[in-house]
């Protein structure tokens, strides 16, 4: 037998199924799933929150909680007359209030901070995201005690330690977004958020329209808002659709900025319905959630807009 009666070899085999580039061979394509030198495509990585998304995007949106007042009776800190009675214990209780929520404030930005400019710190809460979710939890468990209970929430210094507690689980969560995200985009919607913030509290005290009187409409948005962030969450997490997540920022953007007009006239007391001096601690709860949220939201429409 001659030797072209033999079958071929294993490298002649390997030639002849799969042709090496030259004398009119097209080059052949690498196998779906691969690069041209055999690994695995950048996209998606192990460790992004979003299956559906490419690499790099934020944690997955989360259903918020807006903070609703639970009641409207006066035992439940909660008055009708319009106020305190006594405008310098109105004061003294604004001015207490506003200085909690300056404390929330700074504790949230140094740590966004740290998480924007440190760039290990970012690097381990993107490679280890269930420490995001760690957090998430600690944030819905407090959240839920500090605004359903009234008991942690009026008892001192319970009250301030589950605040505590609450600020530091927001603002890792905040952190934890903005790292994702350029510093560009940071400083823009901070800046965004601090003019929204200031200019909604300016005109809560300047102007004669009672958010107050629209307690119902606000328990509907905030009902309409959590469970588009349920659903939003839900798809996001099997495939990532752009318009959505834009959209659900957009609605979340303008609730939460009606949501801290209607809290600061709550606050006020000069109103239809006011906070009582003693919730001093759910009024600093509302105020944070609200800008904290104003925040986030900006912060994903700002960083869609610069990819």
């Amino acid at each position: 037998m001659s030797r072209s009666d033999f079958p071929p070899g294993y490298d002649d085999s390997r030639l002849l199924s799969n042709p090496q580039p030259g004398g009119g061979y097209p080059a052949s394509a690498p196998p779906y799933g691969f690069n041209a030198y055999g690994g695995q495509p950048p996209y998606p990585q192990p460790n992004d929150p979003y299956r559906g998304q490419p690499a790099g995007y934020p944690p997955p949106t989360l259903p918020v909680i807006p903070v609703i007042p639970t009641g409207l009776g006066d035992n439940e800190g909660f008055t009708t007359t319009g106020g305190f009675d006594d405008i310098s214990v109105r004061h003294t209780f604004i001015r207490k209030v506003y200085l909690i929520l300056a404390a929330q404030l700074l504790v949230t930005t140094t740590i966004v901070a740290i998480f924007t400019f440190v760039e290990p710190v970012g690097n381990f809460v993107k490679k280890n995201p269930a420490i995001y979710w760690v957090s998430y939890a600690v944030y819905f468990v407090t959240h839920l005690v500090l605004v359903c209970c009234q008991g942690p929430r009026r008892r001192f210094p319970w009250n301030l330690i589950l605040l505590a507690i609450f600020t530091l689980a927001l603002s890792f969560m905040t952190g934890n977004i903005a790292s994702y995200y350029s510093t560009k985009a940071v400083f823009l919607a901070l800046g965004i958020t601090v003019l929204v913030s200031v200019a909604v509290t300016v005109f809560c005290f300047q102007t004669k329209v009672d958010f107050t009187k629209c307690s119902g409409f606000f328990c509907v948005l905030g009902l309409v808002v959590f469970v588009t962030g349920i659903i939003t969450a839900i798809v996001l997490s099997f495939k990532y659709i752009p318009w959505l997540h834009m959209l659900y920022a957009a609605i979340g953007a303008i609730a939460f900025t009606l949501f801290l007009a209607y809290h600061t006239q709550l606050l006020i007391g000069n109103r239809k319905l006011s906070i009582g001096p003693e919730e001093y601690v759910f009024a600093a709860l509302s105020l944070y959630v609200d800008i904290v949220q104003i925040f986030i939201f900006l912060l994903q429409i700002i960083g869609y807009a610069e990819r």
